[in-house]
Order: C-alpha cells, then sequence, then structure tokens
C-alpha cells in the first residue's frame, strides 16, 4: 500500500520528536547523575557528624533525580489516574508496597505517581532486579540504599539473608519510611505460563492478568520491619486515620497498575516517547500490618489472596475501562495526578546549571595543576 505524503510526515515527526528526546535525556543523565554523586561526596563530612541531615538532603536530591524521569513520562502525555484508598494519608507511616508487573514502565510510573505524597519518595526503598544496578540510574540506587536481588532458585535462599541484612544495617538508619517490591519476581509476559502450570499442578485459579507471587521478599520484609504491636486501623475503605505512632511497619498497600487495552509502556516507550498519550491507571487498596499474617502458610495464601483480586480489579478494568468501586461506594472514584510543570522545568534547570559549575570547577582545577 502506497505511503501518503501526510503519513510519511508523521512518521518523520515521530522519529525526529523521538530523536530530540533521546538526546535530551542523555544529556539530562550526563549533567542530573553526575551531580548527584559529586554533592554527596562533597557532603561527606555532614554524613559523619550528622548522618540524619545528610540522608534528609540525599533523598531530596533523590526525589529530584526521580522526578526528572517522571517528567520524560509527563511531557510525552504518560498521565495517571489513581483509584481506591487515598495513599496520602499514610504517607508519613511505614508501609509496604506490593505491585503487579508488566514490563520496565512499571517503575516509572511510580516514579511519577508517588511524587505528590508528601515525603515518600525520598524516604523510600526498593526492591527491584539486580540487572538494575548496572543501567545508568544504578549508581543512584546503590548510594540511596535499594536492594538488588537476583532471581532463580539458585541464589534465593542467599538473596533473602542478605535482604533481612540490607534491612537491618540500612532501613531505620536512613530513615525510609515506604519499602516497595514486586512480588510476581519478574515481567507477567514472561512468568505467566510458568505460573499458569504451577496453578494446575496446586489447583490455584487460572489467572491471566498477573501471576501468582512469591512469598520470600515479603516475609523477610514484615519479620525484619513489623514492631511487636501495631495498632494502625483504617476507618472504611476510602480514609485511613494514623492511630499509632509507634515505629515500625504499618500498612500494607496493594498497588495495582492498569494500562489500557492491556499494552503496557515501557522504557523505551517512556524515553522516546513515539506512543500516543496514554493514560495508565493506578489503584490502591490499603491493609494494616496487623491484619497480615506472619505464619508462612497462612501468609502465603493472605498474598495469593491479594493478587486473585488483582486479577478480578484488571478483569473489570479491561472490560469497563474503570476500577470497580471500593466496599461502601456506589460508583468508583477516580483522581488525576498532575505535576508542575514549572516544579519540573525548574528542576530540570537546577541540573543543567549543576553540571555545568561541576565542569567549570575540574576546568579550574585542571588549569591549575597543569
Amino acid at each position: 500500500m502506497a505511503v501518503t505524503l501526510e503519513q510519511a510526515q508523521r512518521v518523520g515527526y515521530t522519529c525526529l520528536k523521538a530523536l530530540l528526546r533521546f538526546a535530551f535525556m542523555v544529556a539530562n543523565n550526563l549533567v542530573a547523575i553526575p551531580s548527584y554523586v559529586l554533592y554527596l561526596i562533597m557532603l561527606q563530612p555532614l554524613r559523619v557528624l550528622d548522618s540524619k541531615s545528610f540522608w534528609y538532603i540525599e533523598g531530596v536530591l533523590f526525589k529530584w533525580l526521580l522526578a526528572m524521569v517522571a517528567s520524560w513520562g509527563w511531557w510525552a502525555g504518560y498521565t495517571v489516574v489513581e483509584w481506591g484508598d487515598d495513599v496520602k494519608a499514610v504517607s508519613e507511616d511505614e508501609a509496604m508496597v506490593l505491585v503487579n508487573h508488566q514490563a520496565t514502565g512499571d517503575v516509572c510510573t511510580l516514579m511519577m505517581c508517588l511524587q505528590d505524597k508528601g515525603t515518600v519518595v525520598r524516604q523510600m526503598m526498593w526492591l527491584m532486579d539486580h540487572i538494575f544496578k548496572y543501567t545508568n540510574f544504578g549508581i543512584v540506587s546503590l548510594i540511596h540504599g535499594d536492594f538488588f536481588i537476583r532471581q532463580g532458585k539458585a541464589h534465593r535462599d542467599q538473596q533473602l539473608v542478605l535482604l533481612k541484612e540490607h534491612l537491618e544495617k540500612y532501613y531505620r538508619s536512613r530513615n525510609r519510611k515506604w519499602i516497595v517490591l514486586f512480588p510476581e519476581g519478574g515481567f507477567l509476559r514472561k512468568r505467566r505460563e510458568t505460573s499458569q502450570a504451577f496453578a494446575k499442578k496446586n489447583n490455584l485459579p487460572f489467572l491471566k492478568h498477573v501471576t501468582l507471587p512469591r512469598l520470600g521478599a515479603t516475609q523477610v520484609i514484615l519479620k525484619t520491619l513489623v514492631a511487636p504491636q501495631e495498632n494502625g486501623t483504617p476507618a472504611g475503605r476510602g480514609t485511613v486515620i494514623k492511630e499509632s505512632k509507634s515505629k515500625g511497619l504499618q500498612w500494607v498497600i496493594d498497588t495495582t497498575i492498569a494500562y489500557p487495552k492491556g499494552e503496557p509502556i515501557d522504557i523505551q516507550t517512556w524515553i522516546l516517547g513515539y506512543r500516543q498519550p496514554t493514560v495508565t491507571h493506578v489503584h490502591y487498596r490499603i491493609f494494616p500490618v496487623k491484619d497480615v499474617p506472619a505464619e508462612p502458610e497462612a501468609l502465603t495464601h493472605w498474598l495469593y489472596q491479594r493478587f486473585i483480586e488483582k486479577e478480578d480489579l484488571l478483569t473489570h478494568f479491561y472490560k469497563t475501562g474503570a476500577f470497580p468501586p471500593l466496599q461502601g461506594q456506589t460508583k468508583a472514584i477516580s483522581r488525576e495526578m498532575t505535576l508542575s510543570n514549572l516544579w519540573l522545568v525548574g528542576i530540570q534547570s537546577l541540573a543543567f546549571l549543576s553540571g555545568g559549575m561541576w565542569y567549570c570547577i575540574f576546568q579550574y582545577f585542571y588549569h591549575c595543576l597543569f
């Protein structure tokens, strides 16, 4: 079929836009990430004298870096609509966030939709595949104290021991509040067939939109971070009242990401922006950690039940384009998540100004020495 002039122009424009976006992203990384590292190197004396203030500043810089990633999608028209419980109500409490995993864009989506949740982004810890360590953002995650986990049976037991040690060493010492993990242990497209075979063998529900989660990391987090007594209790499905100031994990936030037509956004699309503007839908359910069983068998059942509910949520979404209402509601209520363009421009400008400043400093010392 012959290509019309209009189609050719549209393709040309898309390619040019993708090229310009990629060039901007590379420049952004070249100034922002080294600046983050250099600022923290300069602040090492503060880390010795006042560790709390050091990690506060690191958290602010970390949030700004995640906002830069969010801006790539935001300016391409990849926005977020939120459903279910309002997680802002527990943003100052400790929480474990369980997320379904479909593509690399899931992480970018979370980086965007958590930006307006108070101090969450700067005080959160991520559990992610060890491959992420070798990406451009790996050095940032290493400094921030995220945990990189190796998949596969051969590494499973050792990784859980390392995770426990990591949490004990870094979680409270760096004043972390939220910990984010993907219990499925991989992308939906890669794990679905294996998960369905396991479900059939063990007489478990047949899932298409999610896979059966793995218990290990969830159990370690709960054992390590939950205080002996938890008093937080949700007040209804739409509102959460914080009744306890005690330390320790207080909430489990079950987060379900849904893409229109079940077509997830990957990191390449997020960066290049060649896909048409898309609204990603994120659904939250908040559970008091005191209602989560501790025994492995009961916890496995509880965790499976959450993903069976995710399956139902996603089935409803793909049929209707919306999530079902919460218990007690007659109509589902959605909230459009927004970011300030002025704020994003300010952060990007600061990154490039910082890059220029560090370049001038290195040039000065280079000429002084040589």
